[in-house]
């Protein structure tokens, strides 16, 4: 077993699942001022604090993604944040890119940028305790998206960013989101995101990449937002599973679903019935941020001192979907 594969399956193993804490700081004050909170750094790291040091971390949470304000915050204790995440059993892990930008000739569409210096940022963020890393690129569906060029110029760069973040001894989380956003069905769903995923575990073979020390972070096959044609749960993990068969070699260890603005049951759910359904070796997880934050930040906001209160909150969505991680997730453990 190389290093690499036991760094991801420490993250993703015994239902443990990933907390996605990588909001950029533009994305974090909106969610912080819609909750009526005003965003500093203080209340930044205050909230995110309260998560990393609620006791469901060492039973549920494998890995935490931070982002760079994060990763190098200070704690009273003069602890740094990737230190506190160690010290409960959890892996310390950094977004990397630098955001979704306009594709040059195909203006409705975004390419992932941060290539550009990211061998010298990886090697400071290792440094700094981060053992994985997160690079998202963004697809959406129409009748002429995601385009030849969408597909093939966000593999690749995934590709040369996986290259530099095995080189530097980390694991590269890809995260190929096709987005729910528009009237398309979960057929084209299906299609589109088969074609999105194949594509780049080609681009990341070409590029020499230990799939063992590789995890997948996809969507699930669900029908678009505008389509009014919602699929339910069953079908969902049906179509999910079949995806991921066709398109994901056997020897990556797992995948851990991104919830894509499902509602925090629902992406339990689902979760859940995927892993019922679920026939392959590869570990099904989740990977959430919202999905498994946002009731502890409303409750949070309320009160920015009631700490156990809102490690509470956050506990039991941690504990739901470790539960759905192993197929043990029912709705009466919701109440």
């Amino acid at each position: 077993m190389s290093e690499l594969n036991s760094i991801a399956l420490k993250i993703i193993s015994n239902g443990k699942g990933i907390l996605a804490a990588d909001e950029s700081t533009a994305t974090m004050s909106k969610r912080l001022e819609a909750v009526n909170v005003p965003s500093t750094p203080e209340n930044r790291l205050s909230f995110r604090q309260t998560l990393f040091s609620s006791s469901s971390m060492s039973d549920c949470i494998g890995g935490v993604i931070l982002y760079d304000e994060t990763i190098k915050q200070r704690l009273l204790n003069k602890k740094n944040v990737p230190e506190l995440i160690t010290s409960v059993n959890s892996v310390p892990g950094i977004k990397v890119d630098t955001g979704a930008k306009i594709l040059a000739n195909s203006p409705n569409e975004k390419i992932t940028e941060g290539l550009d210096g990211l061998r010298d940022r990886l090697k400071e963020y290792y440094k700094l305790g981060a053992r994985f890393t997160k690079w998202r690129g963004v697809y959406n569906i129409t009748k002429e998206h995601p385009s030849k060029l969408a597909i093939h110029s966000n593999a690749h760069a995934l590709a040369r960013y996986s290259a530099l973040v095995q080189e530097c001894n980390m694991v590269p989380i890809v995260e190929p989101e096709v987005l729910m956003d528009g009237n398309h069905s979960a057929q084209d769903c299906l299609i589109k995101t088969t074609e999105v995923i194949k594509r780049c575990f080609e681009e990341l073979i070409l590029h020499k990449i230990d799939l063992t020390g590789v995890i997948l972070k996809p969507n699930m096959i669900l029908a678009g937002t505008d389509s009014g044609k919602k699929i339910p749960g069953k079908e969902v993990a049906k179509l999910t599973i079949e995806c991921l068969k066709n398109s994901v070699p056997s020897e990556v260890p797992g995948i851990a679903f991104l919830s894509g603005g499902q509602a925090e049951v629902e992406a339990t759910e689902n979760l859940n019935l995927i892993n019922k359904e679920n026939k392959t070796n590869f570990i099904m997880t989740y990977s959430y941020g919202r999905a498994l934050q946002q009731s502890a930040l409303k409750y949070w906001s309320k009160n920015l001192n009631d700490i156990e209160g809102t490690q509470k909150v956050f506990n039991h969505r941690a504990k739901m979907n470790t539960l759905a991680a192993k197929s043990e997730w029912s709705k009466e453990l919701e109440n």
